[in-house]
């Protein structure tokens, strides 16, 4: 089954101009419930290749990653589940959610209570799906959006960075998982969700929490992927 558009038509390969990412969003995808998170609402597509082939055509270039803002992802899900069922991981507190997404982690921890939330992306489509994501759950006043990258920052800037499956390619798994020890020396607490990415670092982890999360066969090998929570030891 192809993307469908938002207001329930068939987009038949309707695109945006690059300039309105947020009018390409809205046309190529569905606002619906998480599967695990059915508290969060966001802005999701049915069909992976269709849509990264879409994109390429509307920024006209090739090669691009994929689109990762519009599906939720099982990591990002279980990491959402597990700072809604336990929000004293975040209340009251300063929060990082980097390589946010769709922004469902960001979300959660903005209803949690997080005193603030930044989510980091480097990508232009998932900042404008941030938003509207956002917009949707009524949380996008107390959510600031940075294409920063934040493992340059100096350390210890929020008491609690969140991370959901990022673990994926080794260069990055590496580069991130040496900002995140840094950050966990500077007295950050660190909890990162992942389905079994093969380059998680686990000496440096505890675990913590275990979900079966629902995911589309668009982006995943199984209907269900066993996910855990971990924390980055101090």
């Amino acid at each position: 089954m192809g993307v469908r558009a938002a207001h329930g038509r068939e987009s038949g390969g309707v695109s945006a101009p690059l300039e309105d990412p947020v009018a390409f969003i809205r046309a190529n995808t569905l606002l619906a419930p998480s599967s695990l998170v059915p508290e969060v609402r966001l802005h999701l597509a049915d069909e992976a290749i269709e849509l990264w082939r879409r994109t390429e055509d509307v920024l006209g270039e090739s090669d691009l990653p994929p689109p990762y803002w519009a599906f939720a992802w099982a990591g990002g899900q279980a990491l959402a589940r597990h700072v809604l069922d336990h929000p004293d991981l975040v209340a009251g507190r300063r929060v990082l959610d980097f390589a946010s997404g769709s922004g469902i982690v960001a979300i959660a921890a903005l209803k949690a209570g997080a005193a603030s939330v930044v989510a980091t992306e480097i990508d232009a489509f998932a900042r404008a799906a941030i938003l509207l994501n956002a917009q949707a759950n009524g949380v996008e006043a107390d959510l600031a959006v940075s294409g920063e990258d934040a493992t340059a920052g100096e350390a210890g800037r929020f008491d609690v960075v969140l991370a959901g499956d990022v673990f994926y390619e080794k260069p990055m798994a590496t580069r991130v998982g040496g900002w995140l020890v840094r950050e966990c020396a500077a007295g950050t607490a660190v909890l990162v969700g992942d389905p079994g990415r093969s380059y998680l670092p686990k000496a440096e982890l505890d675990p913590v929490a275990e979900y079966r999360v629902p995911v589309p066969r668009a982006i995943e090998d199984s209907d269900l992927k066993h996910t855990r929570i971990w924390r980055f030891r101090s």
